[in-house]
């Protein structure tokens, strides 16, 4: 019985993971690392997708998982072969390290798509060396 239970729970978890890919839009990366950026100094990285399938691809939404992240992306259908951009800002108004996902759905796919942005907000505030 462990071994019908332990067969059944991999083919669901296959089948959960072959769900939350698209297929046909490949990603310059999923997750990108700022290190360390300035307190109150907007950052801002650019993914970039590209159309590996026959059909044109469109991005419904992407949407981030707090306000202080802002993604801004183009409502035109991406078509076969060609790429477009999806920007991802974070306005870094709070101290420490962060890591905030963007949630990007496709018009052809079930399942989204998750990326996300990380590092750590520093002080900014420079010191003059006495002489």
């Amino acid at each position: 019985m462990k071994k019908v239970l332990t067969f059944v729970l991999m083919l669901t978890t296959i089948a959960v993971f072959a769900q939350n890919e698209v297929k046909d839009a490949k990603f310059s990366e999923s997750v990108y690392k700022f290190g360390k950026i300035k307190h109150n100094v907007p950052a801002t990285h650019i993914f970039t997708v590209t159309n590996t399938g026959d059909k044109p691809l469109i991005i419904e939404f992407a949407s981030a998982s707090c306000g202080c992240t802002t993604p801004e992306y183009s409502k035109d259908p991406i078509l076969k072969g060609k790429t477009a951009t999806i920007k991802v800002t974070y306005n870094a108004a709070n101290m420490g390290a962060f890591k905030k996902d963007v949630t990007v759905k496709f018009a052809s796919a079930q399942q989204p798509v998750v990326l996300s942005i990380e590092g750590e907000v520093v002080d900014a505030v420079t010191t003059k060396s006495s002489k």
